[in-house]
């Protein structure tokens, strides 16, 4: 994947922390919100950043939580 970078856009949807840390430039974190009544969820994306500013640094407490194992 590091030599076919260099000419393609590569996108990974991963749960692996170890992985996207290990091998992404810049990650994306989404999440989902439920509707009042409980009948339609709708995909958030709550921060996108380089990789280094989410795992380190996030500005969001969700993708903290999820990244330290807190949650998720």
């Amino acid at each position: 994947m590091q030599e076919m970078k260099r000419e393609y856009t590569i996108v990974i949807v991963t749960h692996n922390m170890q992985q996207a840390s290990r091998v992404s430039d810049r990650t994306a974190f989404f999440t989902t919100e439920v509707s009042a009544d409980g009948d339609a969820r709708t995909g958030l994306l709550v921060e996108y950043d380089l990789t280094q500013t989410i795992f380190a640094n996030p500005q969001d407490e969700r993708i903290e939580n999820y990244v330290t194992g807190r949650f998720g």
